[in-house]
């Protein structure tokens, strides 16, 4: 089974000053290298004035990691902002840091510490997602056993997409993909076998309960 991972849910940024130098922090969601570089290019025609976008961004795809320091000494700004992605187990994200230069010189490890503050205020601005692998199951159920199901599907963290009122009721919802044998044995047991969800489709999707 594929193993869970830790992405965001969408763009965000913060921003603080260091010794005069504005330094702002911008994250974003993707899942592509063209993706990412769209959003690096997006934020360097925002911030044309500025004097550094140093960037970096992990993809889940071949495990693809890439950084720039953007003529910041070399060491000192891309690579402790990827750094902060690694740390925080984040992947499919990308992170720009903007740096307006206020005068004053902040030395190598004044950088490494502004650019890794920089980076990870972009990561704590945003809403971090746990995603794991997913099914999309539909149930077909008549009304005496649909009583049963709403007891049953919230101690399997089941989360209810749609529910159809006809002759029998009809539900789609998503579940965690290791509960679903769990979930089939019981629906069985308590149904004498006449209930089974039919998978829709498997997917990855986070859940807000355990």
């Amino acid at each position: 089974m594929a193993q869970p991972y830790k992405t965001i849910a969408a763009a965000a940024s913060d921003e603080f000053v260091e010794k005069k130098s504005r330094f702002i922090g911008f994250i974003a969601p993707v899942t592509t290298e063209e993706a990412a570089v769209d959003f690096i290019n997006s934020i360097r025609e925002k911030h044309r004035e500025a004097t550094h976008n140093v960037y970096a961004y992990v993809l889940r795809d071949r495990q693809l990691q890439r950084f720039s320091d953007d003529g910041e000494p070399q060491g000192t700004a891309g690579r402790p902002v990827l750094e902060v992605l690694l740390r925080e187990q984040l992947v499919d994200v990308a992170v720009v840091v903007t740096r307006y230069f206020g005068g004053v010189l902040l030395g190598a490890g004044g950088l490494v510490r502004a650019y890794t503050q920089g980076a990870k205020c972009a990561v704590d601005a945003a809403e971090v997602l746990h995603m794991c692998p997913a099914v999309e199951l539909e149930l077909d159920v008549d009304y005496s056993f649909y009583g049963k199901l709403t007891y049953l599907l919230p101690s399997y963290g089941a989360v209810i997409q749609d529910t159809q009122f006809g002759e029998g009721v009809q539900m789609r919802l998503l579940l965690r993909q290791e509960r679903l044998p769990r979930l089939e044995k019981e629906l069985r047991e308590l149904s004498s076998g006449t209930v089974a969800p039919l998978v829709l489709k498997q997917l990855w999707s986070h859940f807000d309960t355990e």
